[in-house]
């Protein structure tokens, strides 16, 4: 079993930064690959960076390319996704998910835990 927890949304303004933060447990979960995915009212889920379990591997959606980066602390689990230049378009609900498919580009169907979510709001 894979649990996630979301931490670090909120409100900001447009040029802005946040750092969201994943934090993991279960036994093998230094084994899955993680992403992050947002979800916006009325729109689909859809896919914004991901790294390999294994190293420094990542692939991000080409709307948040050079604006995220995406990590982990291997030594207690957290993944983390920081944010820069926030956009009002980057407003949405951000969730954290762990798998076992490693696919560039990727899917939601290749994660297969999820986190319950954080809420991302930038104003402008």
């Amino acid at each position: 079993q894979v649990q996630l927890v979301e931490s670090g949304g909120g409100l900001v303004q447009a040029g802005g930064s946040l750092r969201l933060s994943c934090a993991t447990s279960g036994r093998t979960v230094r084994s899955y690959n993680m992403g992050w995915f947002r979800q916006a009212p009325g729109k689909e889920r859809e896919f914004v960076a991901q790294i390999h379990w294994a190293g420094s591997s990542t692939f991000y959606a080409d709307s948040v390319k050079g604006r995220f980066t995406i990590s982990r602390d291997n030594a207690n689990g957290t993944v983390y996704l920081s944010m820069n230049n926030l956009k009002p378009e980057d407003t949405a609900v951000y969730y954290c998910a762990a798998g076992r498919t490693w696919s560039k580009p990727t899917t939601a169907e290749n994660y297969g835990y999820w986190g319950q979510g954080t809420q991302v709001t930038v104003s402008s």
